[in-house]
């Protein structure tokens, strides 16, 4: 967190804090704070309305304290409300403390985990918001903490006794956006939360739910603090909206396949939450619940609010809810309405009003509160136990059994006669022992990060990753040597014994997801999220793994990592200055010192400064006192290392630019675009946003040196614009004023006539994925290769019964034709996730198109799955082409996806300056 949040955060914290000292008399009802009951047909809170009614509360009720925990990226203070009993209160450090223990484990015996469990109190986490045109999961929150502080019922003070309920708003922003669009009309039958122009998070809109393990974004960092630092809820409840058609909310017991990380006590609570919830809902005659195969959410993904948790061993409990504020009908469905394991008790057809969600969700939240009573001693024991497991796992040998293998098992037990299926037969005892306890197969013991690898701030980002998520990370405070291999002091230590080894796992290892089909021979059923992200592939870290126990000079970091310091070398006076360009920072020094006017070189040629040898890229800048006095505040910021030289090297160069960037956006907003943007600031580009409208008027040249597509952009030949609530001649509804110039889309009659153009006098163009169509537009010779011939004998497609490729990790080989992969090695890992391939003719060199990275195997699968992974052997992946005087990238995977592919970064910031470049040569 930025210095300047941390001090507004603490001072705010110290001014709610110390006015907690409650007021006599009446809580102050919804009702009485805004006007009308919450689920009031056509209203809706703003977050400046929630905050000062949570601040209310917390003065008026003893049972309540409030906190902020951390600031927006928009700069609000997101809030976190700790609601118990009066008499918890007073001992609520004493009770954070032992749900922290149980949930860390370590030096805890069973006996002294019993013991802290029947005292301590259970920890159950709920929250809403996340996903801000959701509006069922702020306002239910609202409902939940007014309920909380005023009931005076049998239930709810057994809940306040046994239950520290931690009520978090996940994204104030969206709130405050959404609300005030859907409230802006004056008929409220007008209202609608439809058509609003921006992203409803700053960055990422719908995909705030995507940062769990990475936290780039500010409100995932405050709620990760929270979760795995601070609190360690036992149970984590996350509200989303809306649920399957025809029913009323999905709640667990989730559909498989279950991650294979996961601790059983994780599956087998989930089943027991959620059974508790279905039956409070029949028990009230509450129907129109549905669970497992009523909905696809299921517990593979890691990343998201409720999935994240289950790596740290806590229950995350997901439910989708229809309802809005604008009455809506519940269709009739005929399955629906048959009661199966599924669906307990159907609901009928008809009107829905928004307050029959908010009773349901309070229903739910009632649910858990009320298990979490009743249970309060099991689930603070089964924290300790499987944070215990997970350290005796990671003590001893242990393997992991993968969905992949007990295919491949299955077929060569098969193949030896031995029957693995029906009432009887199967193999052996030494038939398990040779196939699942193979030792060359056993799970690691932990992993080094060696500290003189080639990009080690990088590494240093994907350990505070690690660390942001609770994981304990130790740094070497000197020279070791392990498994007959020797380590530098600095080196990062993660070690498996660890309460959080799922997580650990999870972030080294691939992820093997099981083929997963409707019925045998049947199309493939798509994952909730992504099939593989294994971010230590994702960065492209180097690291060990160690399969025996080991030890060293090792000390665990407190917080987060600082980064090794940087330094300024050679001699005191020198011509200029050397940086690495396998350094993914080196980026951040190049915009600050061409912003600051200095000159940049990228040397084409391997050089040298003393010692120090460098790869083709290397970036040189020549010493002036401003660009001094840059680079050493860079080695304090960021840690570089910059190598000053006596002399300029010589040879081939490019000199790079000041860049005038456009990034396409939307109106409405663009994820895809939104994480680009955040990738852009985080490394210092600057650069504008500029929408289809401006794009058309064409003179792009004329203001631009790149415009950058990201997927979604640029739809292919013949796919036409859907989805958006339009009004008259395809604009969005009641666009005010200020938006109107965002309003359209890229199309083949006006756009791509200009950006043509542009790339004709000189202009370079970076698309993205689907964005890659550009190509066909142009009339590039590139072709789809996912292609087959079909009965009819036309060309199509290749189905997606043979050929499903879900977002996962894969290998592609990279081509160093050409100064954009200058800082990459020979392979790296990108992110398919039905990302175009193409075939390029035989003689694509004489026609201006270079094949930059390609498929060169029929198993380039590294983490996730892929069915009919063959079909992409010798497919290409990456192109340069010379179009007129400029360039156009086509890059098919995903990568600057979410913000987490750091190892293929440098692609895409590559193609930015090198199109922009202009030749010299040193002497």
């Amino acid at each position: 967190m930025h210095p300047s949040r941390l001090r507004s955060l603490f001072l705010l914290s110290a001014l709610l804090i110390g006015s907690l000292a409650p007021l006599q008399g009446q809580v102050t009802t919804p009702e009485q704070e805004f006007g009308f009951q919450i689920g009031a047909d056509y209203q809706l809170v703003n977050y400046t309305q929630f905050q000062a009614y949570w601040e209310k509360l917390a003065r008026e009720s003893d049972r309540m304290i409030l906190q902020p925990i951390g600031e927006t990226e928009q700069g609000r203070t997101q809030l976190m409300a700790i609601i118990t009993s009066p008499e918890n209160h007073q001992n609520l450090d004493r009770y954070k403390d032992i749900s922290r223990r149980l949930a860390l484990a370590e030096g805890i015996s069973e006996s002294e985990a019993r013991t802290l469990a029947a005292e301590g109190k259970t920890v159950i986490w709920i929250d809403g918001g996340l996903h801000a045109t959701e509006v069922v999961g702020a306002h239910q929150l609202i409902e939940l903490v007014y309920q909380m502080v005023s009931r005076n019922d049998e239930e709810t003070l057994r809940f306040l006794d046994d239950v520290i309920l931690l009520a978090v708003h996940c994204n104030p922003d969206g709130m405050e956006l959404v609300s005030n669009w859907y409230m802006r009309a004056e008929d409220p039958e007008a209202r609608s939360t439809r058509g609003i122009p921006v992203l409803y998070h700053k960055y990422a809109g719908h995909d705030n739910n995507r940062d769990s393990y990475m936290s780039n974004l500010a409100e995932t960092e405050n709620m990760n603090r929270v979760l795995y630092r601070q609190w360690s809820p036992q149970v984590v409840y996350n509200h989303h909206q809306t649920g399957p058609a025809g029913t009323v909310l999905f709640a667990p017991p989730f559909r498989d396949p279950p991650n294979h990380f996961l601790d059983p006590l994780i599956v087998t609570g989930l089943d027991q939450i959620g059974a508790a919830m279905h039956g409070r809902f029949v028990q009230k005659g509450m129907g129109g619940s549905t669970m497992r195969s009523g909905a696809r959410y299921s517990t593979w993904w890691n990343g998201g609010q409720r999935t994240t948790p289950y790596f740290h061993n806590m229950i995350g409990i997901l439910t989708e809810i229809i309802g809005n504020p604008t009455p809506m009908e519940v269709p009739f469905l005929p399955h629906r309405q048959l009661t199966q394991g599924n669906l307990p008790l159907p609901v009928e057809p008809g009107p829905w009003h928004f307050r029959q969600s908010i009773d349901y969700s309070q229903t739910a939240n009632r649910a858990i509160l009320d298990y979490a009573s009743r249970y309060r001693s099991d689930l603070l024991f089964n924290i300790w136990r499987m944070g215990m497991n997970s350290i005796e796992r990671g003590s001893r040998d242990n393997w992991t059994v993968l969905p992949t293998e007990i295919a491949r098992i299955t077929e060569e037990l098969e193949g030896m006669g031995v029957q693995t299926g029906g009432r009887s037969g199967g193999g052996t005892r030494e038939h398990f022992e040779r196939f699942l306890r193979d030792p060359d197969n056993r799970d690691a013991r932990g992993y080094i990060l060696p500290a003189d690898q080639s990009d080690f701030l990088t590494a240093t980002k994907f350990v505070n990753a690690l660390l942001k998520n609770g994981v304990q990370v130790h740094e070497a405070t000197a020279d070791f040597r392990v498994a007959g291999k020797s380590y530098p002091a600095g080196s990062y230590v993660v070690k498996t014994a660890q309460a959080f080894r799922p997580h650990v796992l999870d972030m080294f290892e691939a992820q093997h997801h099981p083929n997963d089909f409707e019925y045998p021979g049947g199309p493939p059923i798509a994952p909730y999220d992504n099939a593989g992200w294994t971010l230590a592939l994702q960065m492209g870290v180097d690291f060990d793994r160690v399969f025996e126990g080991f030890d060293g000079p090792f000390e665990p970091i407190a917080w987060l990592a600082e980064p090794p310091a940087g330094r300024v070398t050679g001699p005191s006076s020198p011509a200029g200055y050397l940086v690495s360009h396998e350094v993914n920072d080196a980026f951040i020094a190049v915009n600050r010192v061409l912003a600051g006017g200095g000159d940049v070189y990228w040397m084409k040629e391997p050089v040298s400064a003393g010692s120090a040898r460098f790869g083709p890229g290397a970036f040189y800048f020549p010493s002036t006192r401003a660009v001094r006095n840059e680079l050493e505040t860079l080695t304090e910021d960021l840690g570089l290392t910059f190598h000053g030289v006596a002399q300029a090297p010589t040879g081939a160069a490019l000199q790079l630019r000041p860049l005038r960037i456009g990034l396409w956006d939307q109106y409405g907003g663009s994820m895809t675009s939104g994480w680009t943007r955040l990738t852009l600031e985080d490394f210092g580009f600057d650069f504008e946003l500029v929408f289809p409208p401006e794009l058309d008027a064409g003179n792009l040249r004329d203001k631009f040196d790149v415009l950058l597509f990201p997927d979604g952009a640029i739809r292919a030949p013949g796919v036409q614009e859907g989805g958006r609530s339009r009004g008259p001649g395809g604009a969005p509804q009641n666009v005010p004023p200020e938006y109107q110039a965002r309003v359209g889309s890229i199309t083949p009659e006006h756009t791509i006539p200009q950006l043509a153009r542009f790339l004709e006098e000189g202009g370079t163009i970076i698309t993205v994925g689907g964005s890659t169509s550009l190509a066909y537009h142009l009339d590039l010779p590139v072709e789809n290769f996912l292609v087959e011939e079909k009965e009819d004998g036309s060309v199509g497609p290749i189905s997606r019964d043979d050929l499903f490729l879900p977002g996962s990790l894969h290998s592609i080989k990279l081509e160093h034709v050409s100064p954009v992969t200058h800082g990459l090695r020979d392979r790296a890992t990108f992110l398919i996730s039905n990302s175009p391939v193409f075939r390029l003719p035989p003689n694509a060199d004489s026609q201006g198109l270079s094949r930059i990275g390609w498929f060169d195997s029929d198993k380039p699968l590294l983490s996730g799955w892929a069915w009919g992974q063959h079909y992409l052997e010798n497919g290409t992946a990456l192109i340069e082409a010379d179009v007129g005087e400029g360039k156009l990238f086509l890059f098919g995977p995903r990568v600057t996806f979410r913000g987490q592919p750091h190892e293929v970064l440098p692609l895409f910031f590559n193609g930015m300056y090198y199109g922009t470049a202009t030749e010299a040569t040193l002497r």
